[in-house]
């Protein structure tokens, strides 16, 4: 179906919503399994959110999760300011048609006559014969309009509920509804895959299509995605920013894999599966129509399994932008195996490999308190003695400790803990004993020798 053209149409933020990140990659699922085209249209009319910084903003996000130009199927950026003489005709032709009308109420006027703050618009201006303020679209009083969706089957919306809406302001600028229909018909749009909060815009675009001369896309309202309380995401509440998930060290993989299964699944067991095995299978009419939950700990997870499937050299290199230029990459690569099999975003990588590049550690505090417990002196001295003489490999190291904690009536679990903060500065980290073989023996034996001036005061 190679004349397929759906679009993604976002309004710039400031942030990338993890939302609209879903949205696109359903509708690029769709272009690519059709051999259609990915249309990306910024709405940008409103000139507080008209900042160049933010469309770049969009485009590299989408760039990020692999929605961009060097595939065939994608097109644009276009801009939806390009389109206003179109919208302007548009509501020439309605206004000529018979199918709109100007109106000068306001909403003052309106409740006085109708006695009600909640009652929509009384098509009062409908037959004054006004030749100018805002144009209003003059919808059907009897009837349903119906919303085919793929996702949520047909919506009904009786016409005697809508109210003539609103199409273009008193200075002739058109509204939302308008416009992006206008825009969707001179694009060649055909399928409408956006979020369900737009299902309300659907049945007054269903009825703007016709008017115009088109014949209505096919339309899909994506679920909601909620947090744990299953309240929507928001920007004011969650974090919901694909920017901050990519600073953070989240790979693209990962989260493009997450996304798609946000209201959609293949049909078996499997969850971590590359974009391309999921396109072929995607299909708009299997994405769930109730809210999708987004667990960042299971994005978590799915993230720390693509990080261990890393190449281990490409893993090393994804992880230069959390570590300091100065430090040494030969030394980084002794433990990169090890960081890669713990890290769950790349950038918990420096507090995992810290302790090699600093003169010291650096203590957390609460990880000493916790480990300094049980005979920590004995440990450490003991531990510090053996250091001089004992082969330098893990299992030498781990043997010679567990022999030290066993002369203090303690198991390794136990005794390695004051070792551990006193190589490294906290309780959790990489395998020890291999940590301890990288620092080297007179820098093992310097950590554990200030640890104990520390705890001596």
């Amino acid at each position: 179906m190679t004349d397929l053209r759906v679009r993604f149409a976002p309004s710039p933020t400031g942030m990338f919503h993890v939302g609209g990140a879903r949205t696109a990659l359903y509708n690029w699922a769709l272009a690519q399994q059709s051999g259609g085209r990915f249309v990306l249209r910024v709405e940008d009319t409103d000139a507080s959110r008209n900042r160049p910084e933010w469309t770049e903003g969009i485009i590299s996000a989408l760039d990020w999760i692999g929605v961009n130009g060097t595939n065939p199927a994608f097109e644009g950026p276009y801009f939806q300011s390009a389109f206003e003489p179109q919208h302007r005709e548009a509501v020439a032709k309605l206004l000529a048609d018979g199918k709109a009308y100007y109106c000068d109420c306001t909403r003052e006027r309106l409740v006085a006559r109708t006695g009600s703050e909640h009652r929509g618009y009384d098509g009062h201006c409908r037959e004054r014969g006004l030749t100018a303020g805002a144009v209003r679209f003059r919808t059907p009083d009897e009837g349903v309009t119906v919303v085919a969706d793929l996702i949520r089957g047909n919506v009904e919306f009786p016409n005697e509920a809508q109210e003539d809406f609103v199409i273009a302001r008193t200075d002739g600028s058109p509204l939302y509804v308008l416009a992006n229909a206008v825009d969707d018909i001179t694009q060649g749009i055909t399928h409408v895959v956006r979020g369900e909060e737009h299902l309300g815009n659907a049945a007054k675009q269903e009825l703007l299509w016709p008017a115009l001369g088109a014949t209505p896309p096919v339309w899909a309202h994506l679920p909601v995605i909620v947090n744990e309380q299953r309240k929507k995401l928001s920007k004011r509440r969650d974090k919901v920013a694909l920017e901050d998930y990519r600073a953070e060290g989240y790979l693209a993989e990962a989260m493009v894999n997450y996304l798609m299964l946000l209201g959609w699944g293949p049909g078996d067991d499997r969850e971590i599966m590359p974009w391309s095995e999921m396109v072929p299978l995607f299909r708009l009419e299997d994405v769930n129509s109730s809210s999708a939950f987004f667990d960042e700990k299971k994005l978590r997870a799915f993230n720390g399994e693509y990080i261990r499937a890393l190449p281990l050299e490409t893993f090393e290199e994804r992880c230069l932008p959390y570590l300091e230029p100065s430090w040494d990459r030969e030394l980084f690569s002794k433990v990169a195996p090890l960081a890669q099999t713990r890290v769950g975003v790349l950038s918990e990588i420096r507090q995992n490999v810290d302790f090699l590049f600093l003169e010291e550690p650096v203590f957390d505090q609460a990880s000493w308190d916790k480990a300094m417990k049980n005979s920590p002196e004995e440990i450490l001295s003991g531990y510090l003695d053996r250091l001089d003489t004992v082969s330098w490999d893990p299992e030498s190291l781990k043997e010679a400790l567990e022999e030290v904690g066993a002369a203090n009536g303690l198991k390794l679990g136990k005794a390695q803990a004051p070792v551990r903060v006193a190589v490294t500065g906290r309780t959790v980290g990489l395998p020890l004993f291999e940590s301890i073989e990288v620092l080297g023996r007179e820098r093992a034996k310097e950590r554990v020798r200030a640890a104990l001036a520390r705890l001596r005061g």
